[in-house]
């Protein structure tokens, strides 16, 4: 797997790492467990997958360290979250809860020009 295309899974991992580093400081393995409602082992083996492809620094027992290519795959999949979501309830009108579901599940498998394009549309369509 390329390192520009990492699993849904490992996305939302990923995404909950960052979140949690910039809003407490830190986050531990038992957190993302509960947070993504999977298995301290999945979350374990994850976290190895992730430091193998430089997204983290991770010792087991040791503090999860988030690296700048770690925090630039993060923040662009927040952005294809924003953007989906912005787009689902104000172009589409949908309720809060269904436009998340649903930018949750197309944030991982949106093409780059799709995306693009959607986000150019969205952002017109905000200002208006």
């Amino acid at each position: 797997m390329d390192d520009k295309n990492l699993s849904s899974g490992l996305e939302d991992y990923i995404e909950c790492i960052y979140n949690n580093i910039q809003s407490k400081g830190s986050v531990k393995a038992v957190e993302i467990s509960k947070e993504l409602e999977v298995s301290r082992a999945s979350v374990t083996d994850a976290l190895h997958r992730l430091a193998k492809k430089e997204y983290i620094n991770y010792e087991r027992y040791g503090a999860i360290e988030i690296t700048s290519k770690g925090i630039e795959k993060a923040k662009d999949v927040i952005d294809k979250h924003n953007i989906l979501k912005s787009f689902f309830e104000k172009v589409l009108f949908l309720s809060n809860d269904e436009a998340s579901e649903n930018a949750c599940r197309i944030e991982h498998v949106i093409t780059k020009n799709a995306f693009s394009k959607l986000k150019e549309y969205t952002l017109l369509h905000m200002e208006k």
